[in-house]
């Protein structure tokens, strides 16, 4: 990694730790564990950056990173949510899903209207991390789709 932007991520000021996190998410061959950190940043626009940096990575080729990548944004929490609700409607089927499980796993009440609009989705795995979300934000309810 390139020495000032190493010395941004380690810096005192949240500006500076933002602005390298955000050019890290930008580099394509980048090893994805200079966001862990980022990940735990008091700031919550670091955190942010890095969510942005872990949704480009649920496109990734590789099973196993999409799978890190969303795991790492639940575990963000809601500071992942903006990233992960201004992303979702762009997203490929795929993406969609892990998307979903991460939104259905932080439960913030600001992702309903996505997860609502989802369930018309012809997806069921798509569908079932809807009904999760929306159950584990209390609103266990009956969603019938009528033609």
């Amino acid at each position: 990694m390139n020495l000032a932007l190493d010395a941004l991520l380690k810096s005192s000021d949240a500006d500076h730790r933002w602005w390298a996190v955000r050019t890290l998410a930008q580099i394509a061959k980048i090893d994805a564990d200079c966001f862990i950190e980022a990940l735990n940043d008091v700031s919550s626009e670091v955190r942010q950056a890095a969510a942005l940096a872990l949704v480009r990575a649920l496109n990734d080729d590789d099973a196993m990173v999409r799978t890190l990548a969303t795991n790492a944004l639940s575990a963000i929490g809601k500071s992942a949510v903006p990233v992960l609700l201004d992303a979702f409607s762009q997203a490929s089927p795929s993406v969609k899903i892990q998307m979903m499980r991460a939104l259905a796993e932080v439960r913030d009440p600001r992702a309903i209207p996505v997860m609502m609009k989802a369930m018309d989705d012809d997806s069921a795995i798509l569908h079932h991390w809807c009904e999760i979300g929306l159950q584990q934000l209390g609103l266990d309810m009956v969603h019938l789709k009528l033609s």
